[in-house]
């Protein structure tokens, strides 16, 4: 199994607009960020997470074939914006959707012409699913658990991914885990053996719905998986290298198209 980062980014970005920081001021290509996104694939199975309004641009790098499913962690517009661009891939079929209640209203709201009664042709072909924490449920050789983190008062779901055929340990292959501030402890108990984590890091200064670098890095801690990556980074993190340099060599912050083997 392989993970793309197709965007590390929170939802401005990184150039930010019309800003001239330390960190939008870079040449490393490290320190370009797109909305958060990710790849997740198999010989047989191909999962999108997240589908941001960079998805056209971060999509177009990669090979043109079948997307199985796309998993969305809630129902904010730098996490769903673009699903209209995914209609090139429905030459395929219907693309299916997964979002728990919050968002799966969001989406019938802000794409009403996707779920009409008689849709114009050419629109997405999308089988909208509607999921729920603690209920698992498989795309192709995938296993999925969704879990609950709280993004300030919100729940959204992260999501626990395994092979299904892998009689590997730990049971629980990737934990990815975007915008979160805070975690019920009892969702702990999904994350245990855990090997990679993909976890948000906001910026160095505390953030009312978001964690903060140390904050990510005591999480990490806590589940102790064998990496961790840090995503859904602003550009008041600081530089990509500098930050890196200043973390454990087992807690590093992911960059737009880096691949991860799984």
């Amino acid at each position: 199994m392989k993970l793309t980062f197709l965007g590390t980014g929170t939802s401005c970005g990184v150039p930010t607009i019309g800003c001239q920081c330390y960190t939008c001021s870079s040449t490393d290509p490290h320190d370009k960020r797109l909305r958060c996104s990710a790849l997740i694939e198999t010989d047989t199975t191909r999962v999108l997470i997240d589908c941001g309004p960079d998805f056209r641009q971060q999509i177009m790098p990669q090979p043109f074939r079948k997307i199985d499913g796309i998993l969305i962690t809630h129902a904010h517009y730098d996490h769903m914006g673009g699903m209209d661009d995914i209609r090139p891939y429905c030459q395929f079929g219907e693309i299916n959707v997964y979002a728990d209640p919050i968002a799966r209203q969001a989406m019938l709201e802000m794409l009403p012409y996707c779920f009409a009664e008689h849709r114009y042709p050419g629109v997405p072909a999308i089988q909208l699913h509607e999921i729920h924490k603690h209920e698992p449920f498989t795309i192709g050789d995938l296993d999925i658990m969704p879990i609950e983190v709280m993004h300030h008062d919100l729940p959204i779901l992260g999501f626990c991914i395994s092979p299904l055929t892998s009689d590997l340990l730990p049971q629980t292959s990737l934990a990815y885990i975007t915008d979160m501030k805070t975690i019920d402890e009892g969702e702990l108990d999904y994350l245990q053996g855990v090997d990679t984590l993909i976890v948000n890091a906001l910026r160095q200064k505390p953030h009312h719905s978001h964690q903060t670098l140390d904050e990510a890095v005591t999480f990490a801690r806590r589940v102790g998986a064998r990496q961790t990556w840090l995503i859904h980074s602003s550009h008041d993190i600081g530089r990509h290298e500098e930050v890196n340099a200043s973390l454990p060599s087992d807690i590093q912050m992911a960059y737009d198209g880096q691949m991860i083997e799984i």
